[in-house]
C-alpha cells in the first residue's frame, strides 16, 4: 500500500482506527500505539511518525500491518480495512435471503465461525485454504 494516499480511503480507515482503539482502551497517542504495535509485530517496526499518519488519515498501514492491528485490537481486519459495509456480520445476514444458494447448517456454521476470535478465524480460514487447493 501507498505510504501517502491522497484518497478519502486513508480518511474512513483512519475513522475506524480510532474508533477501534477508543473501543480496546488504548490512547490516541502515536507513542503508545507504536509502542504496543511494535510489542506485537514481528516485521519491521513502525515508527511514531508512520502511526501520526494512520491516525490522521494521511496513510495506511501495509496489509500485514492491518492484519497485526487487527488481531490486537480484536477486530476483523476486512472492517478495519474497508468499513462494515462488507463485514461477515453484513455477509450473514445477506446470505440469509439466499436460502437456495445456503442451507441452514450454512448459515448456523457460519454465525459459530463469527464467534471466534480473531486467531480461531486465522485458523479456520488457513484450513479451508488447505482444502481449496
Amino acid at each position: 500500500m501507498s505510504s501517502k494516499l491522497a484518497r478519502p480511503e486513508a480518511k474512513t480507515f483512519s475513522e475506524r482506527f480510532r474508533k477501534a482503539l477508543a473501543a480496546a482502551g488504548v490512547p490516541q497517542s502515536p507513542t503508545v500505539i507504536a509502542h504496543e504495535f511494535n510489542l506485537r509485530y514481528w516485521g519491521k517496526s513502525v515508527s511514531l511518525y508512520a502511526v501520526r499518519n494512520w491516525l490522521l488519515g494521511q496513510s495506511m498501514p501495509t496489509q500485514d500491518k492491518l492484519r497485526a492491528l487487527a488481531i490486537w485490537l480484536d477486530v476483523s481486519p476486512h472492517e478495519l480495512r474497508f468499513g462494515p459495509e462488507a463485514s461477515p456480520v453484513t455477509l450473514v445476514r445477506e446470505a440469509e435471503t439466499l436460502e437456495p444458494a445456503m442451507s441452514a447448517a450454512d448459515r448456523a456454521m457460519l454465525a459459530r465461525y463469527l464467534q471466534l476470535d480473531a486467531r480461531q478465524r486465522k485458523l479456520i480460514c488457513d484450513l479451508v485454504a488447505e482444502f481449496k487447493d
